[in-house]
């Protein structure tokens, strides 16, 4: 007569073994997800907008949404940091490079108005002269001296005026890029701790699975 026992037996091998396949196949699925992502993201880089808003809507669009969540590739997020960095590091750069150029244009303006001033005292003095002036030897009316110190004073005045005008340009231009800067950090910030609150999750479903897998085996061995 058969015992109960070695009827039973049979199924726990046949589980070890269902398991074993499936184990594999999603170890191959998994494989071949990771080399179609990487050669889709190496495709999706060169026709992507190389700035970094281009680069940014790109991950966004390639990541998959899960719970109101993005779940970003680790590679993608690692090339635009990195793409980001290069950028804050050429933007201070350009600052640095930005405010020494104002430093001197401030110089220069400081120069220009000194001159200015000088040519307004000597418009002054020369007012309190006889209508004939002598300059270098040459004989001028008040007229036509005044005329040439005017002439010099606009030229100066519109020399004054472009290099203010620089100089604002530039300061809004240095303005911009540390708030741009400002931005992105915000923003990678708090996409970091989105990521990191995601992953935590993800983590603990991952193990609430493993522990519903153990349950399983330890349910067929029995």
């Amino acid at each position: 007569m058969v015992e109960p026992s070695s009827l039973i037996a049979p199924p726990p091998l046949k589980t070890n073994f269902m398991s074993m396949k499936k184990l594999v196949l999603q170890t191959m699925a998994l494989l071949c997800f990771a080399l179609m992502a990487n050669t889709s993201m190496a495709q999706d880089t060169a026709k992507a907008d190389p700035s970094l808003k281009g680069q940014y809507q790109l991950m966004l669009s390639k990541s998959r949404t899960l719970d109101g969540y993005k779940l970003v590739n680790p590679t993608r997020l690692a090339s635009f940091w990195k793409n980001v960095r290069d950028t804050i590091t050429t933007e201070r750069k350009d600052l640095i490079a930005a405010k020494s150029k104002i430093t001197a244009q401030q110089k220069s303006i400081t120069d220009l108005q000194a001159q200015i001033q000088g040519k307004d005292t000597a418009l002054s003095s020369s007012n309190a002269r006889l209508d004939e002036i002598t300059f270098l030897g040459m004989a001028f009316s008040k007229g036509t001296y005044n005329t040439i110190v005017w002439t010099l004073i606009i030229i100066l005045a519109l020399a004054l005026a472009i290099l203010i005008f620089r100089a604002i340009k530039l300061a809004h231009e240095a303005k911009y890029r540390s708030d741009l800067y400002n931005e992105i950090a915000g923003e990678y910030q708090n996409y970091k701790v989105k990521s990191n609150d995601k992953e935590k999750k993800l983590a603990r479903e991952l193990q609430d699975e493993r522990n519903k897998f153990e349950e399983f085996r330890s349910t067929g061995r029995k």
